[in-house]
């Protein structure tokens, strides 16, 4: 396809495409289109038709607002934009980097906003596409197509493995924090995955099997000592790849401000979240437990690691895959 100049940015903003209109691509490309980038959902007909006609609105913990911006089902789209948000679903990680792949601007920056370890490579391997990652906390969910309800965080964590992008990294941290939304640069990216990891296997399984909230969560005794050691196993499979986690002293046993404290305060800060896990359940959508739990299990056995926690965890939450599919 022939590729038409780009287009000028408006007051500033470079054009930016969401490559996945999901709860985490629409918060995001909604927090930019309100402040006024140029910004484009590539997502699904029943959604995109939805915000094209009526808006998206975000029903934020800080406002509540209609915002306009454009959305496509045609990938093609991307063709303008100098940032690319990639928020598609782990298992679709590698049809979406080849989809991305012909009709990306020269020069254009992909950030992997994914739950996971791995994405980056996945997205390089599958398209040769050099995506940033990025760390996403942030607690929202699609009600209902084109409605947005956000209920805690919102912050961004963004580096580069191989530390030859600094410039890049901060132009896209001042866009973000220019659009409300917090953003750190990390010095040691792989361990903020891998701490992000954590609190995903920590809760979002958990969260999905008990139908439960996480503030309900981390006020339950048993659920406490299950994600405990949830969280043991992970870090030891993270030992064994080589991550050094922020955290030296992971105070399991005490109240000190360690890592396991961290899960079960992030729990407490987002008290009223559900997992993706738990909303991909209850819609009959395939989730990512393979990139989590199931990621833990399966490269806890390669490297010799006891995993059991994390493997049953994947196991129910497969199960209920199964039986979502069969009916």
């Amino acid at each position: 396809m022939k590729r038409e100049p780009r287009k000028l940015s408006q007051n500033g903003w470079p054009q930016i495409a969401m490559m996945g209109a999901g709860a985490v691509g629409c918060y995001f490309g909604g927090m930019l289109a309100r402040t006024g980038a140029p910004a484009v959902l590539i997502g699904r007909k029943q959604l995109v038709d939805t915000v094209n006609r009526d808006g998206l609105f975000l029903d934020s913990i800080k406002f509540q607002e209609k915002i306009a911006l454009t959305a496509t089902t045609d990938v093609r789209n991307v063709c303008d934009a100098e940032i690319v948000l990639f928020c598609v679903k782990t298992p679709d990680t590698e049809t979406a980097a080849k989809e991305l792949k012909p009709h990306l601007s020269p020069g254009a920056v992909v950030l992997s906003l994914q739950n996971g370890v791995d994405n980056v490579e996945r997205i390089r391997k599958a398209s040769g596409i050099e995506a940033l990652p990025a760390v996403v906390y942030v607690a929202v969910e699609m009600v209902a197509p084109g409605r947005i309800k956000h209920t805690g965080r919102g912050d961004l964590i963004i580096g580069d493995f191989a530390k030859s992008r600094k410039n890049k990294l901060n132009h896209l941290a001042a866009l973000f924090e220019r659009a409300g939304i917090p953003c750190r640069i990390s010095e040691n990216i792989e361990a903020d995955l891998w701490t992000k990891m954590i609190m995903n296997c920590a809760y979002n399984a958990i969260s999905a099997l008990g139908r439960a909230r996480y503030g309900r969560m981390v006020k339950n005794t048993g659920t406490r000592d299950l994600m405990q050691k949830t969280v043991e196993e992970v870090a030891a499979v993270a030992k064994a790849v080589g991550v050094k986690l922020p955290v030296e002293n992971l105070a399991w046993n005490r109240k000190e401000n360690g890592l396991l404290e961290a899960v079960f305060k992030l729990g407490e800060a987002m008290e009223n979240a559900t997992s993706s896990t738990a909303q991909d359940l209850a819609r009959g959508k395939k989730t990512e437990i393979d990139s989590l739990n199931g990621y833990i299990a399966r490269l806890g056995k390669e490297l010799g690691v006891p995993t059991p926690v994390n493997q049953t965890l994947y196991t129910l939450v497969k199960l209920l895959e199964e039986k979502d599919e069969q009916q």
